[in-house]
């Protein structure tokens, strides 16, 4: 993999990993386990992981940082794999939003 560039393609490819996971082997995949284990099971791993970016932000480690969310993004990926979302899906509300104010888009959020 290390001949593949180092950018955002790199979701893509982590998540169709992921989805090929569901059904495994348990015991030959972190990944099939998640999903075996369900929902509950899953959005607790990233639950977990989004408090050990948010720790080690807090410890100002930027190396640290870095790792945490490479895991809360995979779990992330698993979470949506898991509730049928597309990254496409995700890809498209972040453009809908691109260039709208921050906080008129929350304010939009409100209303709905």
């Amino acid at each position: 993999m290390a001949d593949k560039p180092a950018d955002s393609a790199v979701l893509e490819r982590l998540f169709e990993v992921i989805r090929s996971r569901r059904g495994g082997d348990v015991e030959q995949s972190y990944t099939a386990g998640l999903f075996a284990d369900g929902i509950g099971a899953i959005t607790q791993k990233f639950g977990e992981e989004a408090v050990e970016t948010m720790v080690a932000a807090l410890q100002q480690s930027a190396a640290e940082v870095t790792g945490e969310s490479a895991d809360l993004l995979y779990h992330l990926l698993v979470l949506w794999a898991e509730m049928g979302i597309e990254p496409a899906d995700v890809w498209a509300e972040l453009q809908r939003r691109e260039g709208t104010s921050g906080l008129a888009e929350k304010k939009a959020r409100s209303k709905r």
